[in-house]
């Protein structure tokens, strides 16, 4: 079961802008489980958490409750067959604003071959497929 953000949502969305940041540089790095094994320095200011809340934590951390269950099982589904998925994602910041990005999740091998995780690759969406995709989760949250 993921873990529930410990955080009260706020209505007010962050920008890649407003926050001075470049969304290709928010990278993590996951175990097969989705446990952080690393963060970026831009995704830790972007999420407002340290490095130390981040590592060790599941990646659920930044999961905002507009976030329909489907999406995320679609997404271990794709992942867990060694293909890379790409989705919108809205995430939650420790400060309670949200942020949204289009996440590529690509499985890492080690040297032998051996899958030992994923690496998450952030770029900033495309704001006018934002509300059309904000309907579609809607939906979705509403048969789940």
């Amino acid at each position: 079961m993921p873990a529930k953000p410990n955080v009260k949502p706020l209505d007010i969305e962050a920008t890649f802008q407003s926050e001075g940041l470049e969304a290709r540089s928010l990278i993590t790095r996951t175990d097969l489980n989705g446990i952080i094994t690393f963060a970026s320095r831009a995704y830790r200011a972007m999420t407002k958490y340290s490095k130390e809340e981040l590592l060790g934590k599941p990646h659920s951390i930044v999961r905002h409750p507009d976030m329909p269950a489907a999406a995320f099982k679609q997404m271990w589904d794709t992942i867990k067959e060694d293909k890379i998925w790409e989705g919108y994602v809205k995430n939650l910041r420790q400060d309670g604003k949200y942020y949204w990005v289009i996440v590529r999740i690509e499985p890492v091998y080690d040297e032998d071959g051996k899958k030992i995780g994923y690496t998450g690759l952030r770029r900033e969406p495309d704001r006018k497929i934002i509300a059309q995709i904000e309907e579609e989760y809607k939906e979705m949250l509403k048969n789940e």
